[in-house]
């Protein structure tokens, strides 16, 4: 599958759960109006902008955790991609500007455990979990991002 869609775009003031948006603009440093508390594993160019599946979190509540949009830090929460094949070095483009290039796979901590059943929140870690890990973007076009954008793979 090529394309899919921006289901939400996800901001906070630091820290989870990221709250949805009507749009933002993604800038080379990530989506403006979004900070994060720790700099030392979040953030920078080389992870700008954090990627989750809204079908791998529909999948994740049909197995009975409480995770929604943004729960987990994702900045962008996107349908419709084969989510396994989102890989580091795949690039993205996103409505008509935003030009992402996955760079890693990230790297679950304890504060997002409450978007899981008791609090197991290595359920995404791509090493146990393969293609259900969230993933980090560095920006290689700017631009404006609203629900509702196309996204593409790039070849």
């Amino acid at each position: 599958m090529n394309g899919g869609t921006v289901e939400s775009i996800n901001v906070s003031d630091g820290g989870v759960p990221k709250r949805p948006v009507t749009r933002a603009r993604v800038t080379m440093l990530g989506v403006e109006g979004d900070r994060q508390d720790d700099l030392v594993h979040h953030g920078g160019p080389d992870r700008a902008v954090c990627l989750f599946s809204a079908d791998v979190i529909a999948s994740l509540r049909s197995e009975g955790h409480p995770i929604e949009a943004g729960t987990t830090g994702d900045n962008l929460t996107i349908s419709g991609l084969d989510w396994s094949a989102i890989t580091p070095g795949t690039r993205l483009r996103v409505g008509g500007s935003v030009e992402l290039e996955i760079t890693s796979y990230t790297t679950p901590c304890k504060t997002i455990a409450g978007s899981f059943t008791d609090g197991g929140f290595v359920r995404i870690l791509q090493d146990r979990h393969p293609g259900e890990s969230r993933v980090y973007a560095r920006v290689l076009g700017e631009g404006e991002v609203a629900p509702g954008d196309a996204v593409e793979v790039v070849a």
